[in-house]
């Protein structure tokens, strides 16, 4: 199509150009800045029920407001803190306030929980109704009650305004980003393509995968929630894996072309080698992304959806869109000066660089499969200590309005009052008084519970307090059940209210329970069940294309275990920073000493992904050197002499976009584009510039064993990289066949 109908390619190509840019025009106002929660998950029905049922939610925006002048309980600020909780009630997506004015009276010797230990601040805990995307939108409407209001200076925090200000927080940052990584990119492009025609190919297949893809969001968000972090994916992805792919066109192009060959067969032979190998990668790219399926987030489901479509998309365009520029302008990019030197005596095709760093490897195997390997486990041991759990508001920058009203909570009020555990007993009528008392006294027997609040009134550790209005929240019909407010001493992001909220499920099987806590602990549990089912999909899909490749069974589990043994270094390093804080005040994030439970599934899909990428980029051009001289040494060598530079070159300018990411001020954000750029970096030059040779060499002819029967089913099904384009290739699988008869493991 390329080389013969030219001109009709490009007139569909320049008519998708805009019709894509319009399908996926206003992509962001579709996409969700939700889905965290599993909807299945007991503590999401519960949180449900008490919505439709109570009319109330878990305390999931809170106001920190400081008098200007006096105590907050003095009769000026009262006045003005009830006026204020008026205003709020009112505001539609608020269900209520609960502030240290509307508790009700409470005994002298009892302290208002919501009130500071100074007594200059007081929390207002508001309860908004609605999904994750809703509750945005109330907190973008209450932004006005921030700020000065009267007698009182007003900052916003809690889940919902976290959310939002993370939200736009990473919108910003990925446009700064983009402007970072743009110039670079060019400037990269420009050096490892060697002219600016070559250079505007990778950067013509990034238009069609980003805007394709765009396209697609906002198909599927149509239907489906979406997450606006997607996004940042969707555009890394998009223009690495479109340096990726038009790299390897090109450089299989130009070899063709110093071979002697004119411009239409050198883009022939470009697209049935090299276009073959960039389809097979896009196809393990994009099953490694699909296990993000499995798991009952939104928010993973997300990446999915973006994932394999800005791959898939990018590899119909690398094989679509490069040949049409190679047609049009080939006799105008460069040859054999821009591919290295043609083999030399000892050296194999290709990169002379490459070519030897392989030899230089294979001829002590050992120390250097013994001495990386050391270091990469090394590195990985502090994953051992991983601990996952949710981000809280720490992971927006300091000066964050959400992140300073958050400190001021942890530090200047006794108990995290605005952030109870709710317990909906719905066997329980709400005028039931003995078994009101009974069940709170079982909850108050409890490790680390301060305070029960129910109809009742408050009952606590040393404190009862009869019920005031604000106790009739917990009221609703007779036939309806009623709830309880457990405040425990501890922070809700410790292992002490996690293991809480599982001591209250153990108490009845009719009790469900909700609140941060809950959620995070279903979270978790809702990911942390998946994972061996996720990893067995990457495992398979992985094992099954790379035998297809390259008829082995002994090859594709070393490609395995070693994007494994790189990935569990790179999460090491991530939790060696991240969790435990080493170096994060020079990377400018807080240490939790926890690991947001998200970021390692989707880091290991897509690095996995990228992994196996330059797995097949490499093992395409292996194959087909053994395939053609049976000798494995020389075809690991030319293999990675022919690769070498494209693989190396492909991998940094990806981490040049990681890198552009990582510069986020949300630490999920950052965390992300740093171990992807570790991850692409660590994998082609440490792995597959010498672990891969090394490896290779000291299996030797077995790197390409495989039982009889499977030999044989891909002598006829598998796929072959050395089928030259006007010839019949049984004549080499004739001799590749007699290999088999006469013994060779081959």
């Amino acid at each position: 199509m390329a080389t013969r109908r030219s001109r009709l390619a490009i007139g569909i190509v320049i008519v998708a150009v805009p019709l894509l840019a319009i399908g996926g025009a206003g992509v962001k106002q579709r996409l969700s800045v939700g889905g965290f929660v599993d909807p299945s998950a007991e503590s999401t029905l519960a949180a449900e029920r008490l919505e439709a049922i109570f009319g109330t939610a878990s305390p999931n925006y809170v106001l920190v407001a400081t008098a200007v002048d006096g105590d907050v309980l003095d009769s000026a600020n009262t006045a003005a803190g009830r006026g204020m909780v008026e205003k709020l009630e009112a505001i539609p997506g608020v269900l209520d306030v609960v502030s240290p004015w509307t508790l009700g009276e409470l005994p002298e010797d009892t302290r208002n929980p919501l009130r500071s230990r100074q007594g200059n601040k007081a929390v207002l805990a508001l309860r908004l109704a609605g999904d994750e995307d809703d509750q945005r939108h109330t907190a973008e409407a209450l932004v006005d009650s921030t700020g000065r209001q009267g007698r009182f200076e007003v900052v916003a925090t809690g889940p919902a305004e976290v959310s939002r200000q993370a939200a736009e927080q990473a919108e910003r940052d990925l446009v700064k980003a983009e402007l970072i990584a743009a110039p670079l990119t060019l400037i990269g492009l420009l050096l490892v393509f060697r002219g600016w025609r070559a250079a505007l190919i990778p950067l013509s297949v990034a238009i069609f995968a980003v805007l394709g893809t765009f396209c697609a969001l906002s198909i599927i968000a149509s239907v489906a929630t979406v997450s606006i972090f997607a996004l940042n994916l969707t555009t890394a992805l998009g223009l690495g894996l479109a340096v990726d792919y038009s790299l390897l066109l090109v450089a299989r192009f130009r070899e063709e072309r110093a071979a002697g060959h004119d411009v239409d067969h050198a883009v022939r032979r470009s697209v049935q080698t090299a276009g073959r190998t960039v389809l097979f990668s896009a196809a393990t790219v994009a099953l490694s992304m699909l296990a993000l399926l499995v798991f009952p987030v939104a928010y993973l489901r997300s990446f999915a959806y973006a994932g394999v479509a800005v791959v898939l998309i990018a590899g119909a365009a690398a094989v679509i869109v490069v040949p049409l520029l190679l047609a049009r302008f080939g006799h105008r990019i460069g040859t054999a000066a821009t591919v290295g030197t043609a083999g030399t005596a000892g050296t194999a095709g290709g990169d002379v660089f490459w070519a030897r760093q392989a030899n230089r490897v294979m001829r002590h195997p050992w120390i250097w499969v013994i001495g990386l390997g050391a270091i990469l486990i090394g590195i990985g041991l502090p994953f051992r200590q991983v601990d996952p759990g949710r981000i809280d508001d720490r992971v927006l920058p300091e000066a964050a309005s959400a992140r300073v009203g958050a400190d001021s909570l942890r530090h200047d009020f006794y108990l995290v009052d605005f952030n109870p555990i709710s317990v909906v007993a719905p066997w329980i009528g709400p005028d039931d008084v003995t078994a009101i008392i009974e069940f709170e006294v079982r909850i108050l027997e409890l490790p680390n519970v301060y305070r029960v609040d129910s109809t009742q009134g408050f009952l606590g550790t040393g404190l009862s307090v009869a019920p005031t209005d604000y106790n009739e929240r917990f009221r609703a019909g007779p036939q309806d059940g009623t709830w309880f407010d457990v405040t425990t001493w501890r922070n809700p992001d410790t292992h002490e209210a996690e293991e809480l909220v599982q001591r209250i499920r153990e108490l009845d099987t009719r009790v469900q329970v909700t609140g941060t806590t809950a959620v995070v602990t279903d979270t978790v549990e809702a990911v942390r069940s998946r994972i061996p089912l996720a990893l067995a999909i990457v495992a398979v899909t992985t094992l099954v294309l790379l035998f297809l490749m390259t008829g082995s069974v002994v090859v594709p589990l070393k490609a395995v275990v070693l994007n494994l043994l790189s990935l569990t270094a790179t999460f090491g390093a991530l939790v060696w920073v991240f969790q435990e804080g080493h170096l994060a005040g020079w990377l400018g994030v807080t240490a939790t000493g926890r690991i947001d439970v998200f970021t390692p599934i989707l880091m290991f899909c897509v690095a996995f992904g990228l992994s196996m990428d330059y797995e097949v980029f490499l093992l395409a051009r292996i194959k087909e050197a053994y395939d053609l001289t049976g000798d494995n040494v020389a075809s690991v060598a030319e293999g990675i002499g022919r690769t070498g530079r494209v693989v190396t070159a492909a991998a940094t300018l990806l981490a040049v976009v990681f890198g552009a990411i990582a510069t986020s001020n949300v630490t999920i954000v950052r965390m992300f584009g740093l171990g992807l750029a570790l991850a692409v970096l660590m994998d082609a030059f440490v792995i597959r510039a010498t672990l891969v040779p090394a490896l290779m060499r000291l299996a030797g002819r077995a790197n390409w064993w495989a039982p009889r029967p499977l030999r044989r089913w891909h002598l006829r099904w598998g796929i072959w990289e050395s089928d030259p384009i006007e010839s019949d290739p049984t004549d080499r699988r004739a001799s590749t066949t007699h290999d088999l008869h006469e013994g060779n493991l081959s």
